[in-house]
């Protein structure tokens, strides 16, 4: 299959995930399933803005009461040329006409006649003990916040499809929300298959570090999705039958998955079972191979199941050739199940509105596979930073994104894809 109609078959088989109910602490990274509306007005009554002192009517004012954020309200009605000492945040007396902040007011003991008229004053924060009287100049409605003057109860703040950002949560918290309706992100589950792949240290010689692992959380985290559970697995058939089968055998997910992800195993050869498993399985193959430089022995399938059955991607063992397939098949999967999927991905047009540049360096075209060329943005265009060799990340590492060189390129512009940027 070639590589544009590999993307589009991933892109379409994988719609939104059900809306489900999380709280907020898991709703990071999803997507807003309904419009997120005000629980409750913000601020949810009158507040000050300044630390100070609520007034009402002309000053000067008798200081008749103390009101802390968080503390008892000042129950009664504030009367003119009465105040009440107040901090930031703290709910304004019924009555308050404005806060007179400290910085700004004459503070008398409360030995001093109410005309103030050559009284000793102080200026700022002052016990209440030692002070019965303060004046100054306030300005009516000056430094209190009405109740839903930043938002009104009921408002929609952000459409559904609203990626839920950190701010996002903020916001949802304050508007008195501990639960979100969103689209989940999909579970991914990791198997990483061979016997010659070890996890820690130098490798032995005949033995490889598992480079595909590492780089896949968070590149599966970008995309829209989490990696549930990584499982390593001995080559052979028969563990990989069972860890595809489900929870009626030995090997099982701790965690249900919307999408395995098989490290190796996917291309042809005595060690790669993963073909004749998904035969025994009864899955539906939906890609076997793709016409692309590196990481055409990669393989998409649905097995068999409740509703639409779990998705498998198959990427090849070499480390840069997985990356390729990753970005292939893995990506808009993820995007889709997620709800991230853009109207630019979907369907046999969904390259269209991609970023194009030229390729500002020396790049061999194949004459019948497209190539996924590492390189960096310049002002020339998409320089190819080279070391593109299918075992090595190190190209891929130096790279901002993957130029997509099609089969008898001869110079014209190139789609480019994004690498997962560091953090």
């Amino acid at each position: 299959m070639s590589w544009a109609s590999a993307r589009v078959v991933a892109a379409e088989c994988a719609g939104p995930l059900g809306p489900l109910w999380v709280p907020l602490s898991e709703a990071l990274g999803c997507r807003l399933a309904a419009p997120l509306t005000a629980l409750a007005a913000v601020p949810g009554v009158d507040v000050a803005a300044m630390d100070g002192y609520a007034v009402a009517g002309g000053g000067p004012w008798r200081v008749v009461g103390r009101v802390l954020a968080g503390g008892a309200v000042y129950e009664g009605t504030l009367q003119a040329g009465e105040a009440v000492e107040i901090a930031t945040g703290a709910p304004a007396p019924v009555g308050a006409e404005a806060v007179l902040p400290y910085e700004q007011a004459d503070v008398a003991p409360p030995d001093v006649p109410r005309g103030l008229a050559g009284m000793p004053r102080m200026r700022g924060e002052v016990d209440l003990a030692a002070t019965s009287w303060v004046d100054g100049l306030a300005e009516p409605g000056r430094h209190i916040r009405r109740s839903g003057e930043d938002i009104a109860e009921g408002t929609v703040v952000l459409g559904a499809g609203a990626m839920v950002t950190p701010v996002a949560l903020g916001l949802a918290a304050a508007l008195g929300h501990d639960e979100l309706l969103v689209r989940p992100r999909p579970r991914v589950t990791v198997l990483v298959t061979g016997d010659e792949v070890v996890q820690h240290g130098l490798p032995a010689p005949g033995r490889v570090r598992d480079a595909i692992g590492p780089f896949l959380p968070g590149l599966v985290e970008w995309a829209g999705g989490r990696v549930a559970d990584t499982v390593r697995l001995p080559d052979g058939a028969a563990p990989l039958r069972q860890a595809l089968a489900g929870p009626s055998v030995p090997v099982t997910f701790p965690v249900p998955a919307d999408v395995i992800v098989v490290c190796g195993a996917s291309s042809k050869g005595p060690a790669d079972h993963l073909r004749a498993v998904l035969g025994d399985l009864d899955a539906d193959v939906l890609v076997d191979g793709v016409a692309v430089r590196p990481g055409h022995p990669q393989l998409l399938a649905r097995l068999p199941g409740a509703s639409s059955g779990t998705l498998v991607v198959g990427l090849p063992g070499n480390p840069f050739a997985a990356l390729a397939a990753s970005l292939t098949l893995l990506v808009p999967i993820l995007h889709g199940l997620a709800g991230r999927r853009g109207r630019r991905e979907a369907g046999a047009g969904w390259m269209a509105g991609q970023e194009t540049s030229a390729l500002a360096g020396a790049v061999r075209a194949h004459p019948r596979d497209t190539r996924l060329v590492p390189v960096r943005r310049t002002g020339r265009g998409a320089v190819p930073v080279g070391h593109d060799r299918p075992g090595s990340l190190w190209g891929a590492a130096l790279a901002e994104a993957l130029a997509v060189v099609p089969p008898g390129w001869s110079g014209e512009q190139v789609v480019l894809i994004e690498l997962p940027p560091g953090v």
